[in-house]
């Protein structure tokens, strides 16, 4: 490759970027989900003749390049910035529905899209099964992304990007099995059920035990620096070492990102990182997510663009009805024992489980001799491009309808409150300590600082008047102060481990009686 075609990639690269970021401001100002703006634009950009963006289009829609960009490029980063953010006491108290739905939805809706593509479809084994995997998990780009956007109840995004997360690897393993050794499987019988099952395990293993072992090595490695420039650097290459590490001896890339963004952003925060280091390694992943994300919408709606849809629409409504029926069996049955967890959120996570641009990419990776592959394109796509636009558009109605989101009586007079009580809380710390640093007279500021203390004053009777009227609004704020007097408790009991003043089994009962405690609180 020579110094032209470089800059020629370089400039098709900016000009994506451009267009992405365009679209993405302008769906954030007015509040609209930005990933769902981003494919319908870059479908309109596909479809419509744009001599200036020709070679973009061409260029994006090679199928290698869509999978390196989305798999290679992106997807670890997108995966450590969830991960990275997802605190592990969350995960913890909401760790049944998670894997109930991770690895027992996702096993149980890959069966029934398979049989059903059998036997409604007359589709063969690997054909089924190899559609079957690319729509058995929620893609966690686009779950993350949205819901995100229209914002959702903590726990139910809890269990929601928990799900995303962790099934997306198991995806992966299921496509792979599918499309490359289902069949050598079935033909030796009884034996190929104990490879297939041995397959299954050493690629989750694998992934498990590289993401364990490089977190645990990155974050220790943070105690040795208080340099967050240094450290964004070293979780950047934790989270594509651990991807590509993995891949590289047939693990889940997937699995091991994950697995090392949790323990560096939990393990690691607590043992090695400033609140400084802290904030600057957020604030990083999350505007590289933010980028990653716009580029990866636009780039799933050019691409659609370019599947001929004509004279499928039969197998594509009959397709689209099958994944919905899976995804909600596959919800309800897995969640059936999970306790106090309300129908609502069933409803929201059943039709929450977006398709995106990992079962594009997956798609796109099979080879091109690989029987069916046209008619697994053509599916994938629609699927995704419903997923999206229809699913992802709903999403918000739904949470209105369902009450989810519903705002609690009193709640925007109390809103106003707190926000009038902090702006004027910073208004006067600001007014002694400029006074302190200028050198200004007590007597010039005495009459501001009176009048932001009486206004304050005012508030707090507000507030008391409120809490009278609405006494689940002063229970909110008690359960407030409730879960960080127990994360601190949670952080003492860290502090008393790392300093060798208490046992671990000590440490363990402790945490256990914290969790428990911040469980009931969440019931």
């Amino acid at each position: 490759m020579n110094d032209l075609d470089l800059h020629h990639i370089f400039e098709i690269g900016l000009i994506l970027v451009m267009i992405a970021a365009g679209v993405t401001a302008i769906a954030k100002k007015f509040n609209r989900p930005y990933p769902i703006a981003l494919v319908v634009v870059g479908t309109i950009i596909g479809l419509v003749n744009i001599p200036v963006l020709e070679h973009l289009k061409d260029f994006i829609t090679e199928g290698e390049v869509f999978n390196f960009v989305i798999i290679t490029l992106f997807l670890p980063a997108l995966l450590g910035e969830a991960s990275l953010k997802l605190p592990y006491l969350h995960l913890k108290e909401n760790k049944g529905p998670i894997l109930a739905l991770a690895f027992g939805g996702t096993l149980l809706s890959f069966l029934i899209i398979g049989f059903f593509m059998i036997w409604l479809l007359d589709f063969s084994i690997s054909k089924a099964f190899v559609f079957a995997a690319l729509m058995s998990a929620t893609d966690p780009v686009s779950v993350i992304s949205i819901f995100k956007s229209v914002g959702v109840n903590k726990r139910l995004a809890t269990v929601i990007e928990g799900e995303s997360l962790f099934n997306d690897g198991l995806s992966v393993v299921l496509f792979k099995i599918s499309a490359f050794y289902l069949l050598s499987y079935l033909d030796l019988g009884a034996i190929g059920v104990g490879y297939g099952l041995w397959e299954f395990f050493k690629v989750i293993s694998l992934g498990l035990i590289i993401g364990g072992a490089l977190g645990y090595v990155f974050s220790q490695l943070t105690k040795q620096f208080d340099d967050y420039p240094l450290e964004i650097i070293f979780s950047i290459i934790l989270f594509y070492g651990s991807f590509l590490l993995a891949e590289s001896v047939h693990g889940s890339g997937v699995i091991a990102v994950v697995i090392a963004g949790l323990i560096f952003g939990n393990y690691g925060a607590k043992i090695g990182m400033s609140p400084t280091t802290k904030l600057n390694i957020n604030n990083f992943w999350e505007v590289t997510a933010l980028l990653a994300n716009s580029v990866v919408f636009l780039m799933v709606g050019l691409e659609i663009t370019k599947i001929n849809f004509n004279d499928k629409w039969a197998l594509i409504l009959l397709s689209i009805l099958i994944v919905l029926i899976a995804r909600s069996l596959a919800v309800y049955a897995s969640l059936f024992f999970s306790k106090n967890f309300p129908y609502a959120w069933k409803h929201v996570i059943n039709w929450g489980g977006l398709k995106g641009s990992l079962s594009i990419a997956l798609v796109l990776s099979l080879p091109r001799n690989f029987q069916g592959r046209e008619d697994l394109l053509i599916i994938a796509f629609s699927v995704v491009l419903f997923s999206l636009i229809f699913q992802g558009l709903s999403i918000k109605p739904l949470l209105s309808f369902l009450g989810i989101n519903k705002k609690e009586e009193g709640i925007k007079e109390y809103e106003e409150i707190i926000a009038r009580g902090h702006r004027y809380e910073i208004a006067l710390l600001e007014i002694k300590t400029i006074s302190k640093k200028l050198f200004i007279s007590e007597l010039a500021a005495k009459e501001l600082i009176t009048q932001y203390e009486q206004e304050l004053s005012s508030l707090e009777k507000k507030m008391e008047q409120l809490f009278k009227k609405y006494p689940h609004l002063k229970e909110k704020q008690q359960l407030i102060l409730q879960r960080h007097a127990l994360y601190a408790q949670h952080e003492a009991i860290e502090k008393l481990i790392k300093e060798d003043v208490i046992s671990n089994e000590v440490a363990e009962c402790e945490h256990d009686q914290i969790t428990d405690r911040l469980v009931r609180l969440e019931e």
